[in-house]
């Protein structure tokens, strides 16, 4: 009986250890669904924009390393004139070269207007992984394909400024008055979210 039951333990301690290898190595996404999801009139533009770069869907950290080896991914600073990059627990501080300097011009331009105060980027890029990772804690995080997947998205807060969390209508209004002006010279695309309380901000390859 205790033979037995001690040949039940290993069975069952080794299939656990299998199927946690297994899992381990598998992607946490099934890829053929992630395409199968459409995009929305509004969101299509962003990807559009995304896919002009050059740069190929970003599966996983093995993606974003290739691209920042051969020159095409660029560091984003945590902090700049104008805006601050929070702690990034489901994304990178990485970005194509246009994507960084639009970021730096955003963050000059609203601290000129404000007369000093900064914005928080809450997410830049992210690959299909990231994106998984994400949807296990936020149901909100998108199904299919995201902008951020591509390098050239970011994310910045409208209740967080000065890295302070709290709603404050004028630098919200500061903020989308800066956005708007960078629409309108054709640069960028932004979309405010609701539920994420951010704009979400892709880069136009101008």
């Amino acid at each position: 009986m205790k033979k037995c039951v001690c040949l039940f333990f290993l069975s069952f301690n080794w299939y656990t250890y299998h199927a946690q290898s297994i899992k381990k190595t598998l992607p946490c996404y099934d890829l053929g669904q992630v395409m199968k999801v459409e995009p929305t009139p509004l969101y299509k533009p962003h990807l559009d924009a995304s896919k002009s770069f050059g740069v190929k869907l970003l599966q996983d950290s093995k993606a974003v390393q290739k691209y920042i080896n051969n020159g095409k991914f660029h560091k984003i600073k945590k902090t700049g004139k104008g805006y601050r990059v929070q702690k990034l627990d489901y994304s990178r501080a990485w970005m194509v070269s246009k994507g960084k300097l639009m970021l730096e011009k955003i963050g000059t331009r609203f601290s000129k207007e404000t007369k000093g105060h900064t914005f928080t980027v809450s997410s830049i890029t992210r690959t299909l992984e990231d994106q998984c990772r994400l949807r296990r804690v936020n149901s909100n995080a998108a199904m299919g394909i995201s902008s951020h997947n591509y390098g050239n998205s970011f994310d910045i807060s409208y209740v967080r400024f000065n890295s302070t969390l709290r709603n404050n209508p004028k630098m919200e209004v500061a903020l989308e008055k800066v956005l708007k002006y960078y629409y309108d010279l054709g640069r960028i695309y932004y979309i405010k979210e609701r539920q994420q309380s951010c704009f979400h901000i892709t880069v136009r390859n101008y």
